[in-house]
């Protein structure tokens, strides 16, 4: 009883045994709002989106369904009722990207009355305004098409060589004097020096983007590349004697690396393919797949590296510390094509530890080219100077896989284009055969 009078007490004169309309709105409910949730109407295009963002983070192999569901919020289930699998939402990200690169060779029927600059400034325009769009996602078609099933592989490559033949075909209207092995080249090497942004995160605004992604493709198309010479990569390969086991291991393990993928190559692949007796015979050498992985990214880098010194301490000026390092650069690559490739494919695959210090490494690398290219080129930032030297390393792996070792790009030509990305002309030249 006196507990009621108390609280009674407590309430404002004319309030006992009421409750105010305020107190109502105040008191909490037994029965929490229900939040309805209701399903975008573009949903399939959200998922596709955040797909490809992880897809283009951590490869194909480092994403599942589940982490996708994570990113959006949503369960699996809700998931696949719009994908049937996680292939499914990796082809589509290829595929889209792919029809972007042949949609941006076609022209409008205004282009009839433009001339052949003004056709191939268009296209230009429209490759690189679609990857600058793009960046996230570009380093997937590069690589990670190799995971395609056999049908979409055969309708991604239809496409770019579509767009590639487009290419080809304006820079013949621009340059006729050009023999179609030349323009074939010079096509492969713009979509290679614009799509490169996509292996790397060094940055200028875009419009300085554009235009430098520009500029260089034009600066391909007008130079004036010497005849190939003799290629001399068969000498320097007589020359190689037999490798000790541990480097026997390395070069098989990176082969099939890049045959195969990272993921899809065991250990006991690797002990069939060095001829060794069983899987356990390569922890004598390595401790793990990953162990053979980093000390294949170890020996790129360190061939990059370690000629920094010797070439600016010999040269007379920057240029010509940058063409000894390109000359040397394009060779070691051409030697150890499968270890270059792997060095851009499999980079995901890394422990984190060795990420970071590789990634110091190759970060390292880059500012000593880019200083080099700066002041061969004052007019260009640091910025940009980084910007060119990653395409021109990247130029290699895609000339490399364009091409292979049917001689259509031989060494010679590859150093020279290098030398144009960078330092705006080629300086090699090549002497005639007598």
């Amino acid at each position: 009883m006196t507990g009621k009078i108390i609280a009674e007490r407590a309430l404002p004169r004319g309030t006992k045994g009421k409750t105010t309309s305020k107190q109502a709105d105040e008191a909490p409910s037994d029965t929490p709002a229900r939040t309805v949730r209701r399903r975008p109407k573009n949903r399939r295009a959200q998922i596709a989106a955040e797909s490809a963002a992880a897809f283009g983070a951590h490869g194909y192999h480092g994403v599942s369904m589940d982490d996708i569901a994570r990113r959006l919020d949503i369960s699996s289930t809700a998931l696949y009722r719009h994908f049937p699998s996680k292939y499914a939402l990796f082809r589509e990200e290829l595929l889209r990207l792919s029809g972007l690169a042949l949609s941006a060779t076609t022209l409008p029927a205004e282009a009839a009355d433009w001339t052949p600059r003004q056709r191939v400034d268009h296209v230009l325009d429209a490759i690189i305004s679609h990857t600058i769009a793009n960046r996230p996602t570009v380093a997937l078609v590069r690589w990670e098409r190799r995971y395609l099933e056999p049908a979409d592989f055969d309708e991604l490559n239809a496409q770019f060589t579509g767009a590639i033949a487009a290419l080809r075909t304006l820079l013949g209207e621009v340059r006729p004097e050009l023999s179609r092995r030349d323009r074939a080249i010079r096509a492969v090497s713009i979509f290679a020096v614009v799509s490169s942004i996509g292996d790397h995160h060094a940055t200028v605004p875009v419009k300085a983007l554009s235009a430098l992604l520009t500029a260089t493709s034009w600066t391909l198309i007008d130079a004036d590349l010497d005849r190939p010479g003799t290629a001399t990569r068969s000498d320097r390969n007589k020359q190689r004697h037999q490798p000790f086991k541990h480097d026997l291991l390395l070069r098989k393990a990176v082969e099939l690396f890049h045959e195969r993928g990272y993921p899809n190559v065991s250990v006991e692949d690797i002990a069939i393919a060095a001829e060794l007796s069983a899987a356990s015979a390569v922890y004598r050498y390595y401790r793990s797949k990953s162990d053979l992985l980093v000390a294949a990214f170890r020996r790129a880098a360190d061939r990059v590296s370690a000629a920094i010194a010797p070439a600016i301490v010999a040269a007379d000026t920057p240029a010509d510390a940058l063409a000894t390092l390109i000359g040397l650069y394009v060779a070691g690559s051409f030697d150890e094509r499968a270890l270059t490739f792997v060095y851009y494919a499999e980079f995901s695959h890394v422990d984190h530890a060795d990420q970071v210090t590789l990634r110091h490494l190759q970060q390292l690398i880059i500012a000593e080219w880019a200083k080099l290219v700066v002041a061969a080129r004052p007019e260009l930032s640091m910025g940009e100077a980084r910007i060119l030297v990653h395409a021109a390393f990247s130029l290699v792996v895609d000339l490399g896989r364009a091409f292979g070792d049917d001689g259509i790009c031989p060494e010679d030509t590859v150093t020279q284009l290098l030398e144009t990305i960078l330092l705006g002309r080629p300086l090699s030249t090549v002497s005639p055969p007598s």
